[in-house]
């Protein structure tokens, strides 16, 4: 059998693009085929289902959220001013009029009931991230200050996650995270992040 010719990188983006709007139970098989570009034949063949491409556009955002996360506290500015203006830009990409929250926490909260492996992976993925804010803030503080502190960042991004869908709730956004994170130096943070 001939091997299918086709971008997988563009398939699995356009595929984060369907899966993040729509979810994982509310993306049919037909709206995969309409967005991949791929036949059903090509999909079963190169991810095994709709699962297997969901799985690995799970992994894909991933690994792009902690690209940008790495890039931001490795800045110029510093660790620490990095961790405000990824929040900053949070709270920006709230506010756009196509918000459409983070795609690993809407898994987690779809699929929370299930408790299935796409559950159990976005799960996986948002402890990976919370342990990469971790080791950043060990350079910084002891581990137990910085397990504390992760945890808590990881609790203000759920929040910002979910809480703002307008613009409206910027401000009142960033002055919950300027009480509920006061160790870190907001006063130098761009709101253009």
């Amino acid at each position: 059998m001939a091997k299918a010719q086709f971008d997988r990188n563009e398939v699995i983006e356009n595929a984060i693009r369907l899966f993040w709007q729509h979810g994982y139970s509310a993306s049919s098989m037909q709206q995969v085929v309409k967005t991949t570009g791929l036949q059903p034949g090509s999909i079963y063949l190169a991810f095994k289902n709709k699962e297997g491409l969901y799985r690995e556009a799970l992994d894909t955002y991933a690994a792009n959220s902690k690209k940008r996360i790495r890039t931001a506290l490795e800045g110029p500015d510093g660790m620490l001013k990095g961790i405000c203006t990824v929040l900053e830009s949070m709270i920006e990409q709230s506010t756009q009029e196509d918000y459409n929250s983070c795609f690993l926490i809407k898994t987690q909260l779809e699929l929370a009931a299930e408790g299935n492996s796409l559950h159990e992976l976005a799960s996986e993925k948002l402890d990976e991230i919370e342990a990469l804010f971790r080791s950043y803030l060990e350079q910084e503080f002891d581990t137990e200050t910085a397990r504390k502190r992760a945890a808590s960042i990881m609790v203000h991004i759920f929040g910002l996650r979910v809480y703002g869908y307008k613009a409206e709730a910027a401000e009142r956004m960033r002055e919950s995270l300027r009480q509920g994170l006061p160790w870190l130096p907001w006063n130098h943070t761009s709101r253009q992040a």
